[in-house]
């Protein structure tokens, strides 16, 4: 019996995600015969994705389950029920590939096996038995079947482990990893269309599609007192959620995610804050920067080996949690009111909450702004000398730093709040700021200036930049539509 196309009811509602499909289908053309290993966390549209390629394809899908083994093939045999006309007696996870296989026979099948680590069983030695029997399979069958197989994973350590050179998979999969989406693509996700709005929201659920999809709605304090706040909101322990299900040991993660969710930090005061030895953490950043919920920054123009590095929380829908829902949810889990603690607590704060998103929008709109810069990011190190030694400021810090070499290109600062931006900005640039570059080895002469605010500017910020050669007052919305359309509007 031949695969019959696939149809999938939601095509209509799918949005974005056009990189990763294009490289989905230029392998589906392709005479590849290696399967492709799409991985991603939980909640970042992995299942949309493939249904959305498997439209339309003759294709099959199929979805493991934490079950006991028996149990599993019996539900998998199941489903290829109605493919074959009948149901297949499965031994073994064997089995079911050389079955895959044999519906490629004659004509090019697409097979989608989500949760592929469910099939592989609980310990390393099933695991690894597993995977050698499945290699085994393909290693016989792949050359005579047109079977184009997407095997998927939640568990990005383990789909990540499959190409590592211990596997018997090594070298014989094509890896596809999905990642949370950029502010401009997530703006595609969201019901309101005020760009300042949307800043806010992509500031709470960061680009999760599942996250977004739960702000959806006019008001955002009744969605965020029912969809993150309230105990019976879907994303009430959601953080938690995951690192259970990604993580062995997930206290010592939940302590070193707690940690970074308020300011970037050193490993030295991450440890301290643990009472950990510095050199324990390694293995707890390593795994959650494998799930992009954390990242080692330098400043901008720094060696790659040098030790004035700090991790940062990267997900913002994490920082939120763990500063207006993780320390209250006792209250909350008590009975306390979702929107009385969403209009005490949450919106007071929240300008302050989205500034980071705020200016990592700035560095993604200065990498447009100024093609030919070889980094882009945020710089900090030693203020100057004379006023390091009359104590007056000892570090200084710029939000975003374009460097071409050891040349400055633009230097920008973010300000996200209700005021304008004051002329106070702009002078502590040009006095303290730009010298202090200077001072770290850079070449400051003709650098241009970029001050983006949320709330315009006041006269005498105006005024100062008219005077000053290179300056740019950016207004937030500006800066944002920028970032949506993917161009830079002109100065």
């Amino acid at each position: 019996m031949p695969v019959t196309a696939y149809r999938w009811p939601a095509v209509r509602e799918f949005r974005d995600r056009r990189v990763e499909l294009d490289q989905l289908e230029r392998w589906w053309a392709s005479t590849a015969r290696e399967p492709l290993s799409l991985y991603g966390r939980r909640r970042v549209g992995k299942s949309w994705l493939f249904r959305r390629f498997a439209h339309g394809k003759p294709a099959v899908i199929l979805v493991a389950d934490r079950v006991a083994a028996g149990q599993q093939l019996t539900h998998l045999a199941a489903e290829l029920e109605p493919v074959l006309g009948l149901r297949p007696h499965l031994a073994d996870v064997a089995d079911l590939f050389r079955l895959l296989y044999q519906l490629g026979a004659r004509r090019k099948v697409l097979v989608v096996v989500d949760e592929f680590p469910y099939l592989l069983g609980t310990t390393s030695a099933e695991q690894q038995g597993n995977l050698t029997a499945i290699q085994a399979v393909m290693e016989q069958h792949r050359d005579s079947s047109k079977l184009k197989l997407v095997l998927t994973g939640s568990a990005v350590a383990m789909m990540e482990a499959l190409g590592a050179e211990r596997s018997p998979m090594h070298g014989r999969l094509v890896p596809l990893t999905l990642w949370p989406m950029p502010f401009g693509d997530a703006t595609l996700l969201m019901d309101v269309d005020d760009p300042l709005e949307q800043l806010t929201r992509y500031s709470i659920a960061g680009g999760m599609p599942r996250y977004l999809d739960a702000l959806r709605g006019p008001d955002l304090t009744a969605t965020l007192a029912t969809s993150v706040v309230s105990r019976y909101g879907q994303l009430f322990n959601e953080p938690r959620t995951l690192l259970q299900t990604e993580l062995r040991e997930p206290a010592v993660y939940f302590s070193v995610l707690s940690e970074l969710a308020g300011n970037p930090q050193d490993v030295a005061a991450i440890a301290a804050a643990l009472r950990m030895e510095a050199n324990q953490l390694g293995p707890y950043l390593a795994g959650l920067e494998a799930l992009r919920l954390v990242a080692r920054r330098r400043p901008a123009g720094a060696d790659a080996h040098s030790r004035g590095s700090q991790w940062r929380c990267t997900d913002h829908f994490v920082r939120f949690w763990f500063r207006f829902v993780a320390p209250y949810q006792s209250e909350l889990e008590a009975g306390a009111d979702p929107v009385e603690h969403v209009e005490r607590n949450v919106l007071p704060a929240l300008n302050e909450h989205t500034a980071p998103a705020f200016e990592d929008a700035l560095t993604s709109w200065m990498r447009t702004a100024y093609p030919g810069a070889t980094s882009v990011g945020v710089w900090w190190g030693r203020s100057l000398h004379r006023l390091r030694a009359a104590k007056e400021r000892f570090t200084e810090e710029v939000d975003a730093v374009a460097l071409h070499g050891k040349t400055v290109t633009a230097v920008a600062e973010a300000k996200w709040t209700n005021k304008p931006l004051d002329a106070a900005v702009l002078r502590d640039l040009l006095d303290v700021k730009l010298p202090a570059l200077a001072q770290d080895g850079f070449s400051t002469t003709g650098a241009q200036i970029v001050l983006a605010s949320r709330s315009g500017f006041t006269d005498g910020a105006r005024t100062l930049a008219t005077d000053t050669p290179g300056v740019r007052l950016l207004d937030a919305s500006v800066l944002l539509s920028d970032l949506r359309s993917g161009t830079v509007t002109p100065g």
